[in-house]
């Protein structure tokens, strides 16, 4: 067998590719989108042979992340709803540790409140405290407050009831709406409640998450007639609600519920008749308008709250 010499002047022979991101890697599988060298790691099945990951990477940021029916983002579990359930049972323990919250921040529009446990008899003043004695923040706290166990006549059933009625409309309501524009709902129902108390009761200590949750079943009618599914029956459960309203009157507050009840009634069409064209600044344009109506509410109650100081 004759052995056989490499010709000095034939020209080097070509390096083999290698992956654009790994030069040490041989790799003759290329990027059906860039052209590009892939070494297996740096590759994705595609519908047509392989992409790189930052083909991919800019393919998904070009892809619409998709939204609800009204214009929110989707969500695999009720997060909202979930945090402000945690929010009010939270609310509860720090009331039965310190009786005296719910003295200071439920709803109220101007009153003389009763001494605290620790005070001197002979040395307390006693004070006007409320809204209009500038403690606005109970327009919002009174709704996660809820009565002691042994208060009547409900009890522990007050924030019980409530919560299942939050968890079961809470959970549809937002799987419509999406995050944001669920806690926009019921944070208008919630102080639409809490004003149309300290306008018709003023001097009467209210507390609870009803209100809201009766702005929610409003919302939750609106929505349902708006898209035409109606999965819990909302004409029966709008019809329990004023019921209950009616027949709780004597020992609820049944300005809070109503108050509820229409802003949430008005924010559900402000969100679900909201065209698609520019739909979430029409919507933030409606609810807007809610919360100015709400507004007009608590400087009329605070023009004529007694003994604003």
């Amino acid at each position: 067998m004759a052995a056989t010499h490499p010709d000095p002047g034939a020209p080097a022979p070509e390096p083999p590719p290698t992956c654009f991101r790994h030069a040490d890697r041989e790799s003759y599988v290329r990027c059906t989108r860039c052209d590009r060298n892939v070494c297996p790691a740096c590759r994705r099945e595609a519908a047509v042979g392989y992409q790189c990951v930052e083909c991919v990477k800019s393919g998904h940021q070009g892809v619409r992340q998709a939204r609800t029916a009204f214009g929110g983002r989707i969500t695999s579990r009720p997060y909202a709803t979930l945090v402000l359930i945690a929010l009010n049972v939270a609310a509860y323990l720090v009331e039965l540790v310190r009786p005296e919250t719910v003295n200071r921040f439920a709803v109220l529009g101007s009153n003389v409140l009763p001494p605290p446990p620790d005070a001197d008899p002979y040395t307390y003043v006693p004070h006007f405290s409320g809204i209009a004695h500038g403690e606005w923040e109970r327009l919002i706290t009174g709704a996660f407050l809820h009565l002691e166990p042994t208060a009547w006549p409900m009890g522990v059933l007050h924030i019980v009831f409530n919560m299942y009625w939050l968890w079961n409309l809470g959970q549809v309501v937002e799987n419509r709406l999406g995050v944001l524009r669920f806690l926009a709902l019921y944070l208008l129902s919630a102080l639409g409640s809490s004003a149309l108390t300290y306008w018709l009761a003023p001097e009467t200590l209210a507390m609870g998450a009803s209100g809201a949750v009766f702005g929610l079943a409003g919302g939750y009618w609106v929505l349902s007639r708006r898209q035409g599914y109606d999965p819990l029956g909302g004409n029966q459960m709008l019809v329990t609600l004023v019921l209950w309203m009616v027949l709780s009157a004597g020992f609820t507050s049944w300005q809070g519920h109503l108050g509820g009840l229409l802003t949430g009634l008005a924010a559900g069409a402000a969100l679900g008749y909201a065209p698609k064209q520019q739909r979430g600044l029409v919507q933030s344009i409606n609810l807007a308008a809610v919360l100015t109506v709400v507004a007009i509410v608590i400087v009329i109650a605070t023009d004529h709250a007694p003994h604003v100081s």
